[in-house]
């Protein structure tokens, strides 16, 4: 972070210039990362946002959690036996049972991954 200051009368009035946050936009998992520090871990999210570190996490969090739910999805589904033929045989068995899977898998990553720290 850079600071100059400005004189303004009598006083010098420091102007905060934050380094440049990386590029990238958030999704589910990041801004659920995101919502739970703010509302649980202030502190912390304090701590990243004024050393400028706030995003960086975010999308490393992010990025490790959607990794992380493909496997699971891919892992159970095969696991399961949900397959393209049961797609084109019965599809709303197949979109009951992908909706299970999909719904587990991302309450084990937020215990595994967003909710932690």
């Amino acid at each position: 972070m850079n600071i100059t200051y400005e004189k303004c009368e009598d006083y010098l009035i420091p102007n905060l210039i934050p380094d440049p946050e990386p590029e990238g936009e958030l999704r589910k998992f990041g801004l659920m990362r995101k919502h739970y520090l703010k509302e649980y871990k202030r502190g912390i999210y304090s701590g990243l946002l004024l050393s400028g570190e706030l995003m960086k996490h975010l999308l490393m969090i992010q990025e490790q959690a959607e990794e992380r739910f493909d496997l699971l999805v891919q892992q159970m589904a095969e696991r399961e036996e949900v397959t393209e033929q049961l797609k084109e045989s019965n599809q709303m068995l197949w979109v009951r049972r992908m909706n299970c899977i999909r719904a587990r898998a991302e309450e084990i990553v937020g215990e595994e991954i967003i909710y932690i720290l």
